[in-house]
């Protein structure tokens, strides 16, 4: 089965062509070896994906040829992927109080400050 339907159908990525694009861009490996969306995949292989700004490891348990429903595409592959960060390491986004108005040039440069720009 190819890696890029695989991936799409076991709901790692949300579309097929997101998933080969991922695999154009060598942001899917195959027991450590960067693949094509053509590769291949078996049980018991190993698939690192980087996909929205996150590693996901996953070791191959079941092929599905058709995309399959969330508690299906968890049978599929064991997740060893690291914990997602926790949301309070997110930056502060700068916002302003309902009615305040249009932001002076002073606010702007402290909240272009705050972004980092």
């Amino acid at each position: 089965m190819r890696i890029d339907s695989w991936i799409w159908s076991v709901r790692l990525t949300k579309t097929r062509s997101l998933a080969a694009t991922a695999c154009r861009g060598g942001h899917v490996r195959v027991n450590g070896e960067r693949v094509k969306a053509a590769h291949g995949v078996r049980p018991g292989d190993e698939v690192r994906l980087f996909h929205a700004g996150r590693e996901r490891i996953v070791i191959v348990k079941r092929l599905v040829h058709k995309r399959v429903g969330a508690a299906v595409a968890a049978e599929c592959f064991v997740d060893n992927s690291p914990p997602p960060p926790p949301r309070e390491e997110l930056l502060a986004v700068a916002t302003r109080d309902r009615g305040a108005g249009r932001p002076t040039k002073r606010d702007r440069r402290d909240m272009e400050r705050l972004r980092g720009r």
